[in-house]
């Protein structure tokens, strides 16, 4: 996979880890024709990769050609982009290592499914995810043949992708006397993909919540803000037995998360 704002043209057989950024088409272009609908990527839910491990996600997608074009004459495959369409010359443009594989059902209609990998940043050069490429994406597609034709499309739908986020909690002395305090530490980190590690994610909102022992159900009890390391302190007084945790919301670059529940004893 690779993502950059100029990228060398596809030739041969279609690789969309390195995708051209678009150039305008000669006339009569072959695949001129050539549409897509109903590109849905990762069923639709936000995309999130952790600090190191690639995250492959799976694509689905119609073709549709005119009836004089033989599906066998070109490639295809979904995108992902930022600009305001795939053809601006400084398109962020990023799609799978292989084209799509593609069944026709009709004579003009191809119903095709594909891979996206996505990968942190191994080399420093931003060939792949950096931590501003977090965020809002736009749905793209493209069709490519081996005269180095392309058929490209915006405004398919909407993506993001996102840094994995983790939730920590400790609550503070078990047993605990009832009436008594309760400190309340944890700590809310997110992957970095520019230095493979999970760093602190500082200046968020975060709930503190507590579950009743016998109860499915959490209540907020404060709102606590991270430090300036991601970490999270406070106190609250101990009534019940039950299960303290924080919960945050999440952010557009960062999914919501919540800590597992730590169970304090009240006597």
């Amino acid at each position: 996979m690779r993502i950059r704002a100029t990228v060398a043209a596809v030739t041969g057989a279609l690789a969309l880890s390195a995708l051209a950024v678009p150039a305008a088409q000669a006339a009569g272009n072959p695949l001129s024709g050539v549409t897509f609908s109903n590109v849905v990527i990762n069923s639709g839910k936000n995309i999130v990769v952790g600090a190191s491990a690639m995250v492959t996600v799976s694509a689905s997608y119609t073709v549709t050609h005119p009836a004089s074009l033989s599906a066998s004459a070109f490639m295809s495959g979904p995108l992902i982009y930022r600009g305001t369409a795939i053809s601006d010359e400084n398109a962020v443009i990023l799609g799978g290592d292989e084209p799509g594989t593609c069944t026709a059902s009709s004579s003009t209609v191809l119903k095709c499914t594909a891979k996206i990998q996505f990968r942190p940043d191994a080399t420093g050069d931003h060939d792949d995810l950096a931590n501003s490429h977090a965020g809002a994406w736009k749905v793209g597609a493209v069709a490519v043949d081996n005269s180095d034709h392309f058929k490209w499309q915006s405004d398919l739908g909407a993506q993001k992708v996102q840094r994995l986020s983790k939730l920590t909690v400790d609550a503070a002395p078990e047993p605990v006397k009832k009436g008594k305090t309760v400190t309340v530490t944890g700590a809310l980190t997110r992957a970095n993909w520019d230095s493979h590690t999970y760093q602190g994610y500082t200046g968020q909102s975060v709930k503190l919540q507590f579950r009743k022992a016998g109860s499915s159900t959490y209540t907020t009890l404060k709102t606590v803000t991270t430090d300036s390391h991601g970490n999270l302190k406070t106190t609250t007084t101990a009534t019940a037995d039950g299960y303290f945790r924080y919960s945050f919301a999440g952010t557009t670059t960062t999914p919501a998360v919540s800590a597992a529940g730590d169970y304090v004893d009240v006597q």
